[in-house]
């Protein structure tokens, strides 16, 4: 991948053009904000696809569009196929330097839309798939995803007596894409958002397929103020229930290592489909934590 000529991104050199503005996202939405960094950085020439989601609900509201850019809603399990059908209508129109992107939420992209994301990886399309994830299918009603945390209290995994919320631990979609061997694949937060730019300009660098998978909080599914989504997307990473990270070159990075984790618990608490945990469940999600850090940094840290 190119690199002797990237700039590094920041607040003070990335576009001042919008590509994605007037929508309809609730407050405090994070997934818009990812869209409208993702596109800042991606510019004018970009076609994007979105499937069922929220911000395909709330960027295609007529007569009012939010894209200032080309886009389309996809299916719900064929944003990565759409990507490519674009792809090679844009080849066959002669028009190359374009970026192609699709934006697709927890639920289309680890269950609904993995299919197609798998197909897309394996036919090496030229195109980026942005995964943001706010940890339940928000758009329909706050139900359990592949993605969505243990003892995560959801529509569909309620917290009662005898079931302490989500049973089940997120899906590593970033490891199963890597699986591929993908060109580039990448973990970020809107907590973090010069790494996420950044990794979305290599992300268009790319040759053939690329995916971002961007933690994008939800006030409205999460029960968290509207004014504290970037600073709960930071907090994520800081006490360690998420990870920056990139996968290249056949090769794992992590991109941030802290040397103490925050409160897992101050960072749940903050939450209210969290309220309900007992310092048991506290224990475990700390354990599971640990134990997939240990993982990363024995296999993925290149003491070299």
């Amino acid at each position: 991948m190119k690199s002797e000529n990237r700039i590094r991104l920041n607040a003070q050199n990335i576009s001042d053009n919008e590509y994605f503005f007037g929508h309809k996202a609730c407050a405090g939405c994070a997934g818009s904000l990812a869209v409208r960094l993702a596109l800042k950085v991606l510019g004018e020439r970009t076609f994007t696809a979105l499937p069922a989601g929220c911000m395909s609900a709330v960027g295609f509201i007529y007569p009012q569009m939010a894209f200032a850019i080309n886009a389309m809603i996809s299916t719900f399990p064929g944003t990565a196929s759409l990507l490519s059908g674009m792809k090679a209508g844009l080849k066959k129109l002669g028009k190359e330097d374009v970026n192609i992107v699709g934006f697709a939420g927890d639920g289309g992209t680890a269950d609904i839309g993995i299919q197609a994301l798998s197909g897309a990886i394996d036919r090496r399309d030229r195109v980026i798939y942005i995964c943001y994830d706010n940890e339940a299918y928000m758009n329909t009603g706050i139900q359990k995803s592949g993605l969505t945390p243990f003892g995560t209290k959801t529509t569909t995994t309620p917290a009662g007596k005898n079931i302490r919320g989500c049973l089940t631990h997120k899906k590593n979609m970033f490891e199963i894409v890597a699986a591929h061997d993908i060109e580039y694949a990448a973990t970020a937060s809107v907590g973090y958002p010069e790494d996420f730019m950044n990794k979305v300009q290599k992300a268009a660098e790319a040759s053939t397929t690329s995916y971002i998978h961007v933690l994008a909080p939800c006030p409205t599914g999460w029960g968290t103020p509207t004014e504290t989504a970037v600073e709960i997307a930071k907090d994520a990473v800081d006490c360690g229930l998420w990870f920056l990270a990139e996968y290249e070159e056949g090769e794992f990075k992590l991109n941030r290592v802290p040397k103490e984790f925050s409160s897992v618990k101050n960072y749940l608490f903050q939450q209210s489909r969290f309220k309900h945990l007992t310092e048991d469940d506290i224990i475990e999600i700390e354990r599971f934590r640990d134990k997939k850090w240990d993982r990363m940094k024995s296999k993925w840290l290149n003491e070299k």
